[in-house]
């Protein structure tokens, strides 16, 4: 009833937004499907945030490991006098009977970031005794083994394995052995084949979340935005297997149902992502006139590869009026240097998913091997107003309704994890 009211506080408080926002929306003649695997606790209601506080990074001297400062206050962080790929998180109120937790980085990230920041927050809510140890293994075959080794030396209790990398070496080097492992910001197992299905758990000693939406609610969506779309210019990085696997793969498979021309913006060296897509943005536009001359039922699609979605700003000054998605909530933000749009899964949704599962692994309520696919339904719908505004983008009401994250025409936040957020 509570997060009811809330809601409706929020459609009313936002109602200037939509007057403009949603006048000239196209009409949805279908209501987008949802995946019917589904295995995912709802969150709990939040009071309404202070978003000045919300994203700040706690003061720690690494060059690939961050935590936000709120969840980092209830812990003890400490870096490795030895080691710099290595960190110890305690709780800063222990109980004497903490679990063993390993993270498994292979780089940093900022989708790690908030990862990490919610399997704290998560622990520490649901009061979970445990100790983390942090290890960057830097994509290398050898230090992933170490880190493993040094896992199981430590007699971890879990591994959550942090990003598709992490657990695509889980899955190769770890699959089967003594300690539980649960995934986090890693792409569809399904699709990448480590399981069968969404309904049945691997079996194994792993765990499966999934940071992927399926194509056909993609596309429901992306029908409603812009009935009459011809274009996609789907935006990759040629390093991300996964996100070539399960996310531009599938749009390709469906393109041929939905007569949709897919146009490749492929970045091949991630170190120079910013010049090689200013070097492609105007070819694919050329491209995109062929059969859309206004451009009016173009966009271009980013996927979850890191190297693109960081520059945001440049794809957003090369794209004109051209729409910019993201399968990237976190994409979408505050200010300018966002998408405008996103339909997918949050980072900290999926982590919330990874967190819950390993806390019932560590607490015995249940074993990984058991456990669904972790989907998120339906997805996080994010929505930046102020970039609307600037190409002239219509939202569909429905949007609205749903979103779990919206900016308005500021570039302000009003919406976060479905819950009025305070502007001071």
């Amino acid at each position: 009833m509570i997060k009811t009211l809330n809601r409706f506080m929020i459609v009313i408080t936002a109602l200037a937004i939509l007057i403009t926002a949603c006048s000239a929306a196209p009409t949805a003649t279908t209501s987008a499907p949802v995946p019917t695997a589904v295995a995912v606790s709802p969150k709990p209601t939040a009071a309404p945030s202070d978003p000045s506080t919300s994203s700040a990074l706690a003061p720690i001297k690494s060059d690939w490991f961050a935590v936000y400062a709120k969840a980092a206050a209830n812990w003890n962080i400490t870096a490795d006098a030895g080691d710099v790929n290595k960190f110890t998180i305690t709780p800063k109120t222990p109980s004497g009977n903490e679990k063993k937790v390993f993270v498994l980085y292979p780089r940093k990230s900022s989708a790690y970031d908030t990862a990490i920041s919610t399997i704290l927050d998560v622990f520490y809510n649901k009061k979970v005794p445990a100790t983390f140890t942090i290890v960057n293994f830097d994509r290398k075959n050898d230090k992933g083994l170490a880190a493993l080794g040094l896992a199981e030396s430590l007699k971890s209790d879990l591994i959550f394995s942090m990003g598709s990398e992490s657990t695509d070496f889980v899955y190769l080097n770890y699959k089967g052995k003594s300690i539980p492992v649960v995934t986090i910001c890693s792409k569809d197992p399904v699709l990448l084949n480590y399981v069968k299905d969404y309904n049945t758990g691997s079996g194994t000693n792993i765990a499966f979340t999934s940071l992927n939406v399926p194509v056909e609610v993609q596309m429901a969506y992306l029908k409603q935005l812009r009935p009459n779309l011809r274009n996609i210019a789907v935006m990759f990085a040629d390093s991300n297997t996964s996100s070539k696997e399960t996310q531009v793969k599938p749009l390709k498979d469906a393109s041929s149902v939905y007569k949709i021309n897919v146009i490749d913006v492929v970045v091949l060296q991630d170190a120079k992502a910013k010049q090689e897509l200013e070097a492609a943005m105007p070819g694919v536009i050329d491209e995109m006139k062929k059969t859309d001359p206004s451009l009016q039922d173009s966009i271009f699609w980013i996927t979850g590869s890191t190297p693109v979605f960081n520059e945001i700003a440049t794809i957003n000054a090369m794209a004109g009026k051209i729409p910019v998605l993201s399968v990237v909530p976190d994409v979408v933000k505050e200010g300018d240097a966002s998408a405008v749009l996103s339909i997918g899964v949050s980072f900290e949704s999926n982590a919330y998913i990874g967190a819950l599962y390993g806390s019932d692994i560590l607490l015995g309520v249940a074993k990984a091997g058991d456990l669904k696919v972790g989907v998120v339904s339906p997805p996080d719908i994010a929505i930046n107003f102020k970039r609307a505004k600037a190409i002239d983008l219509k939202i569909p009401f429905s949007f609205f309704e749903s979103a779990s994250f919206i900016y308005n025409y500021d570039g302000k936040t009003v919406r976060k994890g479905g819950e009025e957020v305070r502007q001071p």
